[in-house]
């Protein structure tokens, strides 16, 4: 198990990858990249990015295909051809894993005694998500590729609540998994998207461990101060953090994703964490005038990735 990080596969991005001392990363923006649905002639960019990558020791462990939702019907085609591009591109360089979201059929009714519009059940619509998404695992099968869909939630604080991820719980994991035949569909898997909804990371990967493909270390604080007062939809109640920086317990994480035979890597998410991130520089004013939030114009993004590299490595130590 490597410790690795989200970034694109150019030069640029591959060195700065080695520069902070990672050797894994996932592959995100592949939809606009060298080798998406718009480039016949990718298979030569493909080997020049495994070769760019072998060459720096980085181990890619998952393209980031689609984080869009599939199954709007403007969407569909794109999402269908990309996904069984990247399959494609994963099948030629090695890479056992890619990743998306699964998206949502949104459908909505009146709710008679308020007026005002509900969402249908997303259990409703296990068939569609079949639909789109077993003949895609199929293909995908039989290149030696695995799906692993993300669970963000997408929705307002966190939340599922008017979200377009048709599994960002894991009660929709469940039913999944009960009806496909298809062994190679599972989660890309990210701590904080769990705590963000009061659900233990833990004791998830205890009954979901063998369907957890791919990881986003991510980790997240739920103010219990606010939480008290104001309730899980409140700003601030529930933020997502750096490891190392949040609530989670990556070493029981960590044990456990080992115990239940996980074979990949950990990739830290960032650009999400309140504080240790870039923030925009405001207009600072003039004379007397305030100078705006203390953060403002702070470059801390690298710093918390790196208190989150420390936080997880020697943790993996000897996994490999």
């Amino acid at each position: 198990m490597r410790i690795g990080v989200l970034e694109r596969v150019d030069c640029e991005g591959l060195n700065r990858v080695r520069r902070m001392g990672f050797s894994s990363m996932e592959w995100v923006g592949f939809a606009d990249g060298p080798c998406g649905v718009s480039q016949s002639d990718w298979e030569p960019h493909a080997r020049s990015i495994a070769a760019e990558a072998h060459v720096r020791d980085i181990r890619i462990s998952a393209i980031a295909v689609l984080y869009a939702n599939p199954l709007h019907p403007d969407q569909t085609e794109f999402a269908r051809a990309t996904f069984r591009r990247a399959i494609d591109v994963a099948s030629a360089i090695g890479v056992r894993t890619v990743a998306g979201f699964p998206g949502a059929v949104i459908e909505t009714e009146i709710n008679e005694r308020g007026g005002n519009p509900v969402a249908k059940p997303f259990e409703n619509y296990l068939p569609e998500l079949l639909a789109f998404w077993e003949p895609i695992a199929q293909y995908a099968s039989g290149r030696g590729v695995r799906i692993a869909f993300e669970h963000c939630p997408q929705g307002a604080y966190h939340l599922p609540v008017m979200g377009y991820n048709m599994l960002a719980q894991p009660a929709m994991w469940e039913r999944l998994f009960n009806a496909t035949s298809c062994e190679n569909i599972g989660i890309e898997w990210d701590a904080s998207h769990l705590m963000c909804q009061l659900i233990d990371p833990v004791e998830n990967i205890h009954r979901f461990g063998s369907r957890i493909f791919h990881v986003h270390a991510k980790d997240a604080t739920i103010r219990h101060d606010l939480l008290k007062v104001y309730g899980i939809c409140h700003p601030g109640v529930a933020e997502h953090r750096w490891p190392g920086l949040g609530q989670a317990n990556w070493p029981e994480i960590v044990h456990s994703l080992v115990r239940a035979g996980y074979d990949s890597d950990l990739n830290i998410e960032g650009w999400h964490d309140p504080v240790f991130r870039d923030h925009a520089d405001l207009d600072a004013g003039s004379g007397d005038a305030p100078k705006g939030p203390p953060l403002a114009g702070r470059k801390l993004e690298e710093a918390g990735l790196m208190i989150a590299k420390r936080t997880l490595e020697h943790l993996v130590a000897g996994t490999e």
